[in-house]
């Protein structure tokens, strides 16, 4: 920590520089008439270094200070460096270092986009790109690896006990061994002969291999490079959902996860909502296992980032279920957080507007020790009452006794008082009594 330290101080240094000189020349620009060429181009000068400066920053892992190798999204929504956030969950550290909240799950989502800007930024300019996780542990592939590994794949065709062993040692090739994962689309048509015996008759017919290859199929999806090869490819994300469907619990919360791993774009969401997610994800959710259900609403959350898949979730009565839920104790924070996304949509605000509701999310805020909770709890209060005096109503009234409302605004995070401040402004003008 102390390097990650010295390092953001010296970055934190040069930007400061570059600002204070961009400063001092600008000012000679707006001042004098004829500052000439030269000056122009080191104003331009200058800022292509702050630009850099900037872009640097953003790159550096929040706990090493090191440029990212193979960045990975915490359930926080963070940015870190792979290595660096598994070895501080390895030390059995539950929390995200930088927002301090409470983390959901401990799954790392490979961030494609900042490793493709990250590698971008370094051949343009000239410099290395950062050793990926895989490099860092000294794997190398040998020739005798991949036959081993493509011989593997072959098994997917043969007797079914040698594809039950088959399927087993893919698994844990490609759960312990990222090396195997990068070289997994060398072979040819690899998706289809892994999964070839799932598509054979029922998907669920045998469990065990269900499982097995199911939970292959999450593991290669860790690699960024992995992800568009396995959208693209027809039968993948059709077996996915069937699998979240259908099969042991292990096997329907592995793939709800591929599923989530691979909603990292608009059209992505799109596809896998058309392509009928919806309903088994959402029924995974409502069974409540506690293995599958923290991921079931990790993948719906994910899905409902795009418009038409939340009102598909909608219509199918999640607000009901994960409102039953909360005021059960159930997974409360990661719930609520899903209710905040769908309360954006009007369908939501209509089945959100009962008294029970407004009360319950305002009990939450005054327990509740996570302040990203207390966050999602106003705004879906804002969402919901903003436009009803009715509930406003009841707003004031409890602010009466509790104030919790005015305690947001004095301590809440930035959002939650921009959000609590909003209706406390509404309720003012409505209602004698100040919170």
């Amino acid at each position: 920590m102390a390097e990650k330290e010295e390092s953001s101080a010296a970055g934190g240094g040069r930007e400061e520089e570059l600002k204070k000189e961009l400063q001092s020349v600008v000012k000679k620009i707006v001042d004098e008439d004829n500052y000439g060429t030269e000056i122009t181009l080191k104003a331009i000068s200058i800022l292509s270094d702050l630009s850099d400066t900037v872009l640097t920053k953003k790159f550096r892992c929040p706990i090493s200070g090191e440029i990212m190798g193979d960045p990975v999204v915490l359930s926080s929504g963070l940015t870190y460096d792979r290595p660096s956030i598994q070895k501080w969950l390895n030390e059995g550290n539950l929390t995200c270092p930088q927002s301090k909240e409470v983390l959901s799950h401990t799954i790392l989502t490979p961030n494609c986009l900042v490793r493709k800007l990250i590698s971008s930024w370094c051949k343009g300019h000239g410099v290395a790109v950062p050793r990926s996780h895989q490099d860092t542990n000294g794997e190398i592939i040998t020739e005798f690896d991949r036959l081993y590994f493509n011989s593997l794949v072959t098994e997917m065709f043969s007797s079914l006990t040698d594809r039950k062993e088959a399927a087993k040692e893919l698994r844990r090739l490609t759960t312990s061994a990222p090396s195997y994962r990068a070289v997994f689309f060398e072979f040819t048509d690899p998706i289809s002969r892994l999964i070839g015996p799932l598509l054979e008759g029922s998907v669920d017919s045998d469990p065990e291999l269900q499982e097995d290859l199911i939970t292959t199929f999450m593991n290669l999806l860790v690699d960024c490079d992995n992800v568009k090869l396995v959208a693209d490819h027809p039968d993948a994300i059709p077996l996915l959902i069937k699998s979240v469907e259908f099969g042991t619990i292990e096997t329907r919360k592995n793939a709800a996860v591929a599923l989530s791993m691979l909603s990292s774009d608009n059209d992505r969401r799109l596809m896998i909502g058309n392509a009928g997610a919806p309903m088994p994800l959402f029924q995974l959710l409502r069974e409540g296992h506690p293995i599958a259900m923290k991921e079931a609403a990790s993948a719906i959350l994910n899905q409902c980032v795009e418009y038409s898949n939340k009102e598909k979730f909608i219509e199918l009565g999640a607000v009901k279920v994960l409102l039953e839920k909360i005021r059960e104790g159930k997974l409360v924070d990661e719930l609520i957080n899903l209710v905040a996304q769908l309360s954006t949509h009007p369908k939501a605000v209509n089945e959100l507007s009962e008294l029970d509701t407004v009360h319950c999310l305002l009990g939450i805020i005054r327990e509740t020790e996570s302040e990203r909770t207390k966050e999602n709890c106003v705004a879906i209060l804002y969402n919901v009452c903003l436009n009803d005096v009715g509930l406003l109503k009841v707003i004031w009234t409890e602010g009466i006794e509790h104030q919790t409302l005015a305690k947001l605004v004095d301590t809440g995070t930035a959002r939650a008082k921009r959000k609590a401040t909003a209706l406390a402004t509404k309720i003012g003008k409505l209602f004698p009594t100040v919170l």
